[in-house]
């Protein structure tokens, strides 16, 4: 018993830079969120008016926070089935012992990730410009006969920035979808081409179904992240043009830290904040219970 506990106080003991930390940089946030959110304060005096429930009542009441709610969706929902089959083919393809140099594929894949978003979302502008590489391309290529102005205009820069973040993120789920592959035992393989089957029948039969647990938590990631979305958007299209790629991150950021607004509106930006951070979270505890009943259903 003694032994017991000094395990667990060991164990405290190592989690307790971590709890530190989090309650630093996460617990303290959320609960100085919550203060704000009731509050008129710019941030730039001491002083502040409480005003209850009326900042969530004008976030409510805002068709700009709506349109940017609404577009958090529209990113969600091109990014995620992308993030989802691309890697998962991808994985399939470099997965198999025979390929040569799959590990060179693999890093080339990966460079991406590691390379900061912002930065990215700056190069890319250049690239995707009126006179950038990828319009010079398709016009040499015959594909366009003009070139298109692909962040500028609000009907293609939603598409362009879905795209990008895709190729952004291709890496990190290729890595997810690996680790799943290779966690299949190799006799289920080799039991089945005994039997006869062979390319696709053992895809669907045998690999698929045992991927939908992972698939499940890479889709409860996908999810969560795209939702977040900010750096990328801010240094690509800001939110533009005309509110087309504004997103609930850079509503809140407009209100809380840009001069376009006027002086920062903090408390309206917190109250902003939870109320998309209550959409996630619901999101997130369906996803989880989902995922419970697919992990009970496959054992």
């Amino acid at each position: 018993m003694i032994a017991k506990r000094k395990v667990e106080l060991w164990c405290w003991i190592f989690l307790f830079p971590t709890l530190a930390l989090f309650v630093m940089f996460q617990g303290w946030p959320i609960v100085a969120s919550l203060f704000y959110a009731t509050r008129d304060w710019s941030g730039l005096t001491a002083d502040s008016t409480f005003v209850g429930l009326q900042n969530f009542i004008n976030v409510a009441k805002d068709p700009y926070f709506w349109n940017a709610y609404k577009n958090s969706f529209v990113f969600m929902l091109g990014v995620v089935p992308l993030h989802l089959f691309v890697p998962l083919i991808l994985a399939v393809i470099l997965n198999r012992p025979r390929l040569k140099s799959a590990s060179v594929y693999r890093t080339l894949i990966f460079l991406p990730v590691v390379t900061t978003t912002s930065i990215v979302g700056i190069i890319m502008v250049f690239i995707w410009g009126s006179d950038g590489a990828v319009n010079d391309a398709l016009v040499k290529l015959g594909l366009l006969d003009t070139p298109i102005n692909w962040l500028g205009d609000a009907k293609w820069s939603m598409f362009t920035v879905i795209l990008i973040s895709v190729w952004k993120n291709l890496g990190i789920n290729l890595v997810y979808w690996l680790a799943g592959l290779q966690g299949i035992p190799k006799d289920l393989y080799e039991a089945a081409e005994v039997d006869g089957a062979k390319g696709t029948k053992l895809f669907f039969h045998i690999t698929l179904p045992l991927l939908v647990p992972i698939g499940a938590v890479i889709l409860l990631l996908n999810v969560v992240n795209s939702l977040k979305v900010f750096d990328l958007i801010k240094t690509m299209t800001n939110g533009g043009p005309f509110f087309a790629t504004d997103v609930v991150s850079t509503y809140i950021y407009r209100y809380a830290f840009s001069s376009e607004m006027g002086l920062p509106q903090l408390g309206y930006a917190s109250a902003a904040g939870i109320f998309f951070a209550l959409t996630i979270s619901l999101l997130a505890i369906i996803q989880s219970v989902l995922n419970k009943r697919i992990k009970g259903s496959g054992k």
